[in-house]
């Protein structure tokens, strides 16, 4: 296994998977500015790096994020800065060509070219269940809570779970839990359609690995990125446009290496042999 070395999270990767872990686990791995940055560099470095088909966001011990350090709200909120140089971490991750809806703030999540799945194993709120909305898929323990925090601090719904959550749940549901702040766990986040798998205590982690060691054996890396931007990309589009434009990729895609390969494979039943996606 490999490391980066980083102050509030970790990296690794092992073949076919690059696990990002939140950590700062005393505080629930609530988010800095430089945990912030340090995220964004990572999904970087991950999505240019052959060895990784999908990527996983986690939290070290308890908590996922319960959204963005106190302490570092409150100096917001008193005018100073964080004072923290974060040069040595800039990046630019995601397909530029999605273009400009996806280069606001964590919307950048959505363009990465690889799968991006939140594995939630716990307290995940405020802005970290807004970061956690923008991951592709979201595996779930049934004891994490959730909740979007936002009013009962004086803010309202920010950095696109306006967008995010009413897409997954309802107008009417995503109202409530933005209204109300009130605390929900796994299993009503799976009901409500924000959990797409819902796990036992302990086991995101691992069912999110699983799910990525599948899709390395058995499918196109290429398919998964041009998939993932077809569903992003065309939810902001009317349908004779995202049509229009899926015609013009499928037709590039029965020219490819991968499609004669996955065919063939087909045919002599046998597993693939697809290409890696390095940028």
């Amino acid at each position: 296994m490999s490391s980066l070395e980083y102050e509030h999270i970790l990296y690794a990767v092992e073949d076919p998977v690059a696990v990002i872990t939140l950590n700062r686990p005393e505080a629930l791995n609530a988010f800095t500015s430089r945990m912030l940055a340090e995220i964004r560099h990572a999904l970087a470095q991950a999505e240019t790096d052959e060895q990784v088909v999908g990527i996983i966001i986690t939290g070290a011990g308890r908590g996922f994020c319960p959204g963005m350090d106190m302490n570092a709200l409150d100096n917001l909120s008193s005018g100073e800065g964080a004072g923290d140089d974060l040069s040595a971490l800039k990046a630019n991750p995601g397909d530029p060509a999605l273009g400009d809806n996806f280069k606001v703030t964590y919307t950048y999540m959505q363009a990465i070219r690889k799968p991006v799945i939140a594995a939630i194993n716990g307290a995940c709120a405020g802005l970290g269940m807004a970061v956690a909305l923008l991951a592709d898929l979201r595996f779930v323990e049934r004891q994490a809570k959730f909740s979007t925090a936002f009013s009962q601090r004086g803010l309202i719904a920010e950095h696109s779970i306006s967008w995010t959550l009413p897409r997954l749940i309802g107008s009417g549901n995503a109202l409530d839990l933005l209204w109300s702040a009130r605390k929900f766990d796994g299993e009503e986040a799976h009901r409500l359609g924000i959990a797409e798998r819902l796990v036992e205590t302990g086991d995101s982690l691992q069912a999110a690995t699983d799910y990525i060691k599948n899709l390395a054996a058995n499918c196109s890396p290429t398919s998964l990125q041009i998939m993932k931007a077809q569903v992003h990309r065309h939810m902001n589009m009317p349908l004779g446009e995202s049509m229009l434009e899926t015609n013009e990729w499928m037709a590039a895609s029965l020219t490819r290496d991968d499609f004669r390969e996955g065919v063939r494979s087909f045919i002599e039943k046998r597993p693939p042999e697809f290409k890696r996606v390095s940028n």
